[in-house]
């Protein structure tokens, strides 16, 4: 339609029927008639306006839409957004958006394809076969293919690049079958291999070129290109050359829906207090991670706090190789008796964590919560009286008990190493105050982080341990606890040794059913419990802390911090309100 057109059609004059005849009435109405009738004629319009709006509004629902921003603040600075290197939780919690894996796990801990259009297991255990979707891209647009999987694994598996994940993938062989299917075949059944397959997928196309002496040192660990839900839209660096913030927008997979959020930012700061300080400024709004006793710390404005159990499992494991007193059993059976669990619980925590005696993680069965009969004076005097019958007496200058042996005479006095966290550094002082009560001398020994790693734990340079081991989602012991794993790079660091409990991870290890794991785990616990090589004392629990705004979060168990982003997808803050029959 042209402007003529239009012109004509707005200048034309449109007739009403009956327009006449209704004006003739009109004009014979009194005023007080004519009153009433409009009085009326508005209340019909009014209730009919009303009518047709509780109609349209009954039928539209509110639904999520593209849009929105969140800002998240992260204590440390990525290095290596690389799933095949990935050691720092600023890695891992881009590393979970920007790549994706051949399955992924839902909030509720349930496997799904994901670059994987089937997934097929054989009878036996021993072969996973998998075909990927024919359209799977990476976020440059490059097909991703059987060689990029076989590449990643292949990286993950090199001694030459050291990296973390190469444990997870002893005894699996990968073989191509065609562009876009892989078969792993391990060397004995072993239920929980299918979490391996979460491992994102690396684009060989951008990493075949990079040599191994370069490969931790590539731009590429800092511009990653994954298959993930979202991608790098923009990076900012500091002065130093260093990436400081990230913005990520959605990518249109092939496999599932794009993220409703239109952006993520991660700004990244140097320390907790610093990220603390951020969020009070309002530079950050949401945040992950801090110490419970922090909390306090925070200006809560429109925001809510969401806490999930994590498996993870802290304790003090003692090494009886290197410290005579702890060679007795009635000196662990005393130490463990007396441990303060659920003041550490409440006063260290801030009751965001849940005290536990066994190996394993509260929430993942029901027996796996403590549940404390005797009152802490109870524990002291049971403890107290152990000892005695043992020949352990105070001494009368130090106060400190000692029991004669054919050797000489031992002291009560050990040493506990542990990080330089505030919340390990607390927890550490609430146990050696107790264990005081008890007649123990007790050091506290701290290290940062790499020192603790490289110099205390590799080497197993300790008398007692404090520290938290992340058990995982599979809940696999096997490598915390198995007398094959004593030494580095296995995880076996209390060096337990004990033929019957071997037998007992094996058989959990193998098992395909849920009943028969959980049974083997029950036993391997109650033989853990009677040689005591540990003090096990609390599940923490993980904080986040989100705006209100940010709806649909649902975090179910985490296994590691990263994994809130599982259900990152079903996560909006922008709505529309739509006809309920244009709702999928």
């Amino acid at each position: 339609m042209n402007y003529k057109d239009a012109r004509v059609l707005l200048s034309k004059r449109f007739n009403v029927p009956k327009e006449y005849s209704i004006r003739k009435i009109l004009r014979s109405f009194t005023i007080a008639e004519k009153a009433v009738f409009y009085f009326f004629a508005s209340i019909f319009i009014f209730s009919g306006i009303t009518l047709l709006w509780q109609v349209n509004s009954a039928y539209l629902v509110e639904v999520p839409t593209r849009g929105g921003i969140l800002t998240e603040g992260v204590v440390g600075n990525p290095r290596f957004i690389n799933p095949v290197l990935a050691i720092s939780e600023a890695d891992k919690n881009l590393v979970a958006l920007l790549y994706s894996g051949l399955v992924r796990i839902t909030p509720t801990g349930k496997i799904e394809n994901d670059l994987a259009e089937e997934v097929i297991i054989s009878e036996d255990r021993l072969t996973y076969t998998i075909r990927i979707y024919e359209d799977a891209r990476f976020h440059d647009g490059e097909p991703l293919t059987a060689d990029d999987v076989i590449f990643t694994i292949d990286r993950i598996i090199d001694p030459a690049t050291k990296s973390p994940k190469r444990g997870n993938w002893d005894g699996v062989t990968i073989a191509k079958i065609d562009d876009r299917t892989v078969s792993f075949t391990l060397r004995q059944a072993y239920t929980p291999f299918i979490y391996n397959l979460t491992i994102g997928i690396l684009p060989k196309h951008i990493w075949k070129n990079v040599s191994d002496d370069e490969f931790s040192f590539s731009q590429f660990n800092t511009l990653p290109i994954g298959s993930g839900p979202y991608k790098v839209e923009r990076v900012e660096r500091n002065s130093g050359g260093i990436p400081n913030f990230y913005s990520l927008s959605p990518f249109e997979s092939v496999s599932s829906k794009a993220p409703f959020i239109k952006n993520l930012v991660f700004r990244f700061y140097p320390s907790e207090i610093a990220l603390i300080e951020a969020y009070n400024k309002g530079i950050v709004e949401s945040l992950s991670g801090i110490s419970p006793e922090k909390i306090l710390e925070l200006k809560r404005n429109g925001q809510q706090i969401i806490s999930s159990p994590l498996p993870r499992v802290f304790a003090v494991f003692f090494n009886q190789n290197q410290s005579k007193v702890l060679l007795n059993k009635e000196v662990r059976q005393a130490l463990d008796l007396t441990s303060p669990k659920e003041e550490i619980v409440e006063t260290v925590l801030g009751g965001y964590g849940t005290v536990i005696d066994s190996p394993l993680p509260a929430g993942i069965y029901s027996w796996t919560s403590a549940k404390e009969k005797l009152t802490s004076e109870e524990r002291m005097e049971t403890a107290k009286a152990l000892l005695e019958k043992a020949g352990w007496k105070a001494n009368m200058e130090t106060g400190v008990l000692e029991k004669k042996s054919a050797s000489g005479t031992i002291t009560l006095s050990f040493s506990i190493s542990t990080g330089n966290a505030p919340e390990l550094r607390a927890v550490a002082d609430e146990l050696v105050a107790r264990w005081q009560k008890l007649g123990a001398k007790v050091d506290i020994l701290v290290f940062e982080t790499g020192d603790l790693n490289q110099n205390i734990i590799r080497p197993r340079n300790f008398d007692a341990l404090l520290f938290g081991e992340v058990v995982g989602r599979n809940a696999d012991l096997y490598p915390f606890w198995h007398s094959s794993q004593r030494t580095d790079p296995g995880l076996n660091i209390a060096l337990y040794t004990n033929s019957h409990a071997d037998k007992l991870l094996d058989d959990a290890r193998s098992a395909s059913d849920s009943d028969t794991i959980e049974k083997n785990y029950k036993m391997f616990a109650e033989e853990l419990q009677a040689d005591v090589p540990a003090v096990f004392l609390y599940t923490p629990g993980f904080l986040y802390v989100v705006p209100k705004s940010v709806r649909a979060i649902n975090l179910g168990s985490l296994a590691v911090s990263q994994d809130r982003f599982l259900g990152v997808k079903d996560w909006y803050i922008e709505t529309d309100r739509v006809w309920k029959i244009f709702v999928n």
